[in-house]
């Protein structure tokens, strides 16, 4: 059997990730309604492989009284960005706004988050984490303090509608400024658990499964820089998340993680399920957490969706020509 086969005594039972909680198990994957921080405590140390996953970099976007902001579309940390040619788009977080303490607490948050993380993975095994470019120095400093190794970024070539306004409320007065650039990348931070000491990756690998990145289904490497859409809308009717990342994306990150195509991913920051629709559509084993019962109920109805959904190939230089 070759390495990209997948066996069924490779599988492991993930119902033992789920505990007490409410779960819901898919065909490769499983999806567990808990709060990420008491759920990473409680597993058992290196059980997991690797850890693909879309934080909340503002820590406080994704309480209560913010949501409520969002969807009234008034106040808070999201904002609504201008429409462009004729679309409305969706809220976006203002990374901007957060002040000296909150910016503290963003920093002990994914600290407190990597030593937990970093306890859960197997030796060798690889977090990939969505950032963006304003806080990612912030956060990945954090998870290196934790434990973890730095191994790079993945740039993720997309134009946004991130950053570009003119001075709030003085748009008239200074028309010809912006604040911030025009985002047109997206920084996903790519960081290890550190091998035991004087091991080679391929010891590594033979021992604990990890170590290494999986090279793409053409033989070639993964590549730091991959050309991305925006998600396309037929995936956001699916799950109506406001950081919805593409199967296109999704599909090839998960891939990555998992250097000999077995063992098990957690996304500890499910939302509506991205991830793990990902992993299914690859037949690869993943473990969502999701705190918030709405998106987890969201969760279950577009996992299996995303799952089937046909996705270019971005892979392709045709294709990724064609997004410049």
């Amino acid at each position: 059997m070759g390495s990209d086969d997948i066996s069924v005594l490779q599988m492991l039972d993930l119902h033992g990730y789920a505990f007490d909680y409410q779960t819901h198990a898919f065909t490769h994957s499983r999806a567990v309604h808990a709060d990420c921080f008491e759920w990473l405590g409680r597993l058992q140390p290196e059980s997991l492989h690797a850890v693909v996953t879309d934080p909340p970099y503002g820590v406080k976007e994704y309480d209560f009284d913010q949501l409520d902001k969002k969807h009234a579309g008034v106040g808070g940390v999201w904002r609504l960005p201008p429409s462009f040619d004729g679309h409305v788009r969706s809220p976006l977080p203002r990374f901007t706004a957060l002040d000296k303490k909150e910016r503290e607490s963003v920093d002990r948050f994914f600290f407190e988050w990597g030593r937990l993380v970093h306890r859960s993975l197997r030796p060798g095994g690889h977090v990939i984490l969505a950032s963006n470019s304003f806080l990612s120095q912030l956060v990945f400093a954090a998870l290196v303090r934790s434990g973890l190794e730095f191994r790079g970024e993945m740039i993720r070539l997309v134009r946004t509608m991130r950053g570009g306004d003119r001075p709030k409320n003085a748009e008239e007065e200074f028309p010809g400024v912006c604040s911030l650039p025009r985002g047109c990348y997206e920084p996903w931070g790519i960081f290890r658990k550190p091998l035991p000491y004087k091991m080679t990756v391929a010891e590594c690998l033979r021992t604990y499964g990890t170590g290494g990145l999986r090279r793409l289904e053409n033989g070639n490497p993964f590549s730091d820089v991959v050309m991305s859409e925006r998600t396309p809308v037929r995936e956001r009717e699916v799950a109506d998340h406001p950081s919805l990342k593409p199967q296109s994306l999704m599909r090839q990150i998960v891939r990555a993680a998992l250097p000999l195509g077995t063992g098990v991913i957690a996304d500890p920051f499910m939302g509506s399920g991205s991830t793990l629709a990902a992993a299914e559509a690859q037949g690869l084993q993943c473990v969502g957490i999701e705190r918030f019962q709405d998106y987890y109920d969201l969760a279950l109805k577009a996992v299996p969706v995303l799952a089937a959904a046909k996705v270019r190939r971005l892979d392709e230089p045709d294709e990724q020509l064609h997004l410049l």
